[in-house]
């Protein structure tokens, strides 16, 4: 850091099982990657190329090279395993890691049905050849997943061999986790941590008032995902409550919430 401040949450140093920050890349150019890294390596522990983008991105090796060099993995969005899935390519997905060194996978259900017992299969023959991030939720804002579900899910998928769990939010924040409006689904996540291990989960929370609310419930070491770019830095701010939004909260002098005002986010 650039100066001394005092009181201050402890952050945890890289490599790290807690305070995990997961950046979401939409289609950076090599050049936008180099700036980013060069601003924000320190912070992000790992990089998601969205979805499918890493099959139209041009000068893709150039550019997991400047990840590799700054320190920091990379990995194709789930969507890119569910595009060879539903096309019988699993084989043809594996080899495709291997072409591009690829360190980690991530797998996923949420544009397509699949079998969990199969999808368990995958994370058990994935596990051998990296480090699987398993997704739990659907992208189908009309598909609402029950509590116990999302833990039954999550637990099996960990022993299936998935390092960690990512809970499905997609990269707008509106799916899964979260209401159509943005708004947490406070009791679904509240008793998802009674039975799956804090470290063990990736919250996608790619807007501000989500990061926040994780921040608040979880501390600064809580790992979270799908953050933009460009708001690395923001949030490793609201981490450290060096923004207005958690400015009091690590210093035990939060104001308490005038009693007419709503709020942010309600409970399931």
């Amino acid at each position: 850091m650039n100066y001394n401040l005092k009181n201050l949450p402890e952050r945890t140093q890289k490599p790290r099982q807690m305070g995990y920050t997961m950046a979401m890349d939409k289609g950076l150019s090599v050049r936008e990657a180099e700036d980013f890294m060069s601003i924000a390596s320190e912070h992000v522990d790992i990089v998601k190329l969205g979805w499918a983008t890493s099959f139209v991105t041009p000068h893709l090796k150039e550019k997991l090279k400047v990840y590799r060099d700054a320190g920091v993995p990379c990995y194709f969005g789930g969507t890119l395993f569910e595009a060879f899935i539903i096309r019988d390519q699993f084989d043809d997905y594996r080899k495709v890691l291997d072409k591009y060194d690829m360190g980690f996978a991530e797998v996923s259900d949420g544009s397509i049905d699949l079998d969990h017992d199969k999808k368990l299969d995958y994370i058990t023959k994935l596990s051998s050849q990296v480090t699987v991030l398993s997704e739990v939720g659907s992208k189908d804002a009309d598909k609402v997943i029950p509590p116990y579900m999302w833990i039954d899910l999550m637990q099996k998928e960990l022993d299936a061999g998935a390092w960690k769990v990512i809970g499905e939010a997609r990269e707008g924040g509106n799916v899964g986790l979260f209401r159509s409006s943005g708004e947490v689904r406070s009791g679904l996540v509240q008793e998802i941590l009674t039975k799956i291990p804090f470290e063990k989960i990736i919250w996608e929370a790619p807007q501000k008032a989500q990061q926040v609310w994780f921040i608040k419930l979880l501390g600064a070491n809580v790992n979270l995902g799908n953050i933009a770019p460009n708001e690395i830095i923001p949030l490793e701010t609201i981490r450290l409550g060096l923004r207005g939004d958690t400015f009091l909260h690590f210093l035990g002098l939060e104001r308490k919430k005038d009693n007419n005002s709503a709020p942010a986010f309600e409970a399931d």
